[in-house]
């Protein structure tokens, strides 16, 4: 069996973080049984679709590096869906209904008050032919329900979940088809999965009562049964998912400067056994998605925790995976020296004026200014070799009995105008003797 997955989000709004762990625990689940993830664009909502979110979607998923085989659009698909709705309507499966949103809602405070599940009546069911033409001929146009069938019990064995058992008689008969034509979700996505031959659906465990009516779709349509695996839900640090952290969208997220592949670690990992560490391309990732390794519980998304990775991340990148993003100051032997320094790849930006342009340059007191004239004199004196740093410092140490602190940070201060950042060591090489020599006599001098 080739195993096929689907991504099939709404263009409705731009993706966040919820959409993309879904997208991307399809993906990852394809990569590691060798089979194809599929992009569907359920765009049955016309209104509110629109095409700037589709670029928008394909525009976030190549950022994250995540290449989706095939594209298919719902809206293309109108045809397939209205045959199979006739199909049902002729085995009686799909029913006509005609109650307002006033009158449900009703209906569903009445059941409630009498102890009853709030779920549909069916009293459409007992609409004769002539009751449902006199109403249609008078204007009123249906909306239309899936009959599930209450005799045969609702079971399933998920990935993630375990057996799974629900009773037909307990949910209500789901609305396929509103009273204008247009379809909701539920229908269309079980007929396309079946023509797209999907056999893995994975999604929130906000689905598990979705899936369980689906399951009759499946069957009423004649096709294969997908396997499915339910997570659970995302929630903030302190509970319930935020509505800053539920709507963070890739753009926020390219702006905050996260790399893909720290977002994709964080998220092919949470709600897992498996430990969050950083890498640095998918493959890890894919060799260790397992459904045996999710847990049951929230899995808990902190944004502090996406940007601590990231830092650890951004350590680890080779120049290769940066040089387009780096000014051209940070060059291969200048990266790995700052690199342990950053929290961004665009924190890189902050030295260019360090190696190679103009620092503010600190304003010191009489003893540091005279030890800073006897650098610049030593430095001048001296050969530049391999590790001038550390000739400069033990020569320093010697002729001043300075050490520690008092030693190293008013050369710090001096040649980069920083107190902290990269090991001098190996970033006195990149500043280079003249201009080492020349920032150390302005800072003596005051000038």
């Amino acid at each position: 069996m080739t195993v096929i997955t689907r991504f099939a989000p709404s263009p409705t709004g731009m993706l966040h973080v919820g959409n993309i762990r879904t997208a991307l625990h399809n993906w990852l689940w394809a990569q590691r049984m060798g089979g194809t993830c599929l992009l569907r664009i359920d765009d049955t909502d016309m209104e509110r679709s629109e095409e700037r979110f589709v670029e928008g979607i394909r525009a976030d998923l190549a950022w994250l590096g995540l290449p989706m085989q095939d594209e298919v659009r719902q809206s293309d698909r109108f045809a397939l869906y209205e045959a199979q709705f006739e199909m049902l309507r002729s085995i009686g499966r799909v029913y006509p209904c005609f109650e307002s949103a006033q009158e449900l809602d009703l209906r569903r405070k009445v059941r409630l008050g009498r102890g009853l599940p709030p779920v549909y009546d069916r009293a459409a069911l007992d609409l004769t032919p002539d009751e449902i033409a006199a109403r249609e001929a008078a204007g009123e146009a249906p909306h239309w329900r899936f009959k599930l069938d209450h005799a045969a019990p609702i079971e399933w064995t998920d990935l993630i979940r375990g057996p799974q058992h629900f009773s037909p008689a307990l949910l209500s008969d789901p609305v396929i088809r509103r009273a204008d034509g247009s379809w909701l979700y539920m229908l269309p996505s079980v007929i396309d999965d079946i023509d797209m031959r999907v056999t893995h659906v994975l999604r929130g465990e906000d689905h598990v009562s979705n899936t369980a009516t689906q399951l009759q779709m499946f069957g009423a349509l004649g096709g294969t049964v997908p396997a499915f695996a339910h997570s659970a839900l995302l929630v903030g640090s302190e509970g319930k998912l935020s509505k800053r952290l539920g709507s963070l969208g890739m753009d926020a997220l390219r702006d905050a400067g996260i790399e893909p592949i720290a977002l994709n670690a964080l998220l092919a990992r949470l709600g897992t056994s498996d430990p969050v560490e950083p890498v640095i391309d998918m493959a890890p990732l894919i060799e260790r998605f397992d459904f045996a390794h999710f847990g049951r519980a929230p899995a808990r998304f902190d944004d502090a925790e996406l940007a601590m990775l990231n830092q650890k991340i951004v350590h680890l990148l080779p120049y290769e995976a940066v040089a387009d993003r780096l000014p051209v100051e940070i060059t291969a032997q200048a990266w790995p020296v700052v690199r342990p320094n950053l929290a961004t790849v665009s924190e890189a930006a902050d030295y260019v004026g360090v190696l190679a342009g103009e620092i503010t340059a600190p304003e010191l007191g009489e003893d540091d200014q005279a030890f800073l004239v006897e650098a610049a004199t030593t430095l001048e004196a001296m050969i530049w070799g391999d590790d001038p740093w550390h000739a400069l410092t033990a020569a320093l140490k010697d002729a001043t009995g300075r050490k520690g602190r008092t030693l190293f940070l008013p050369l710090r201060l001096a040649l980069t105008g920083q107190t902290h950042g990269p090991d001098m060591a190996q970033l006195l090489p990149l500043i280079g003797r003249d201009r080492a020599l020349a920032r150390l006599r302005a800072v003596a001098t005051g000038a």
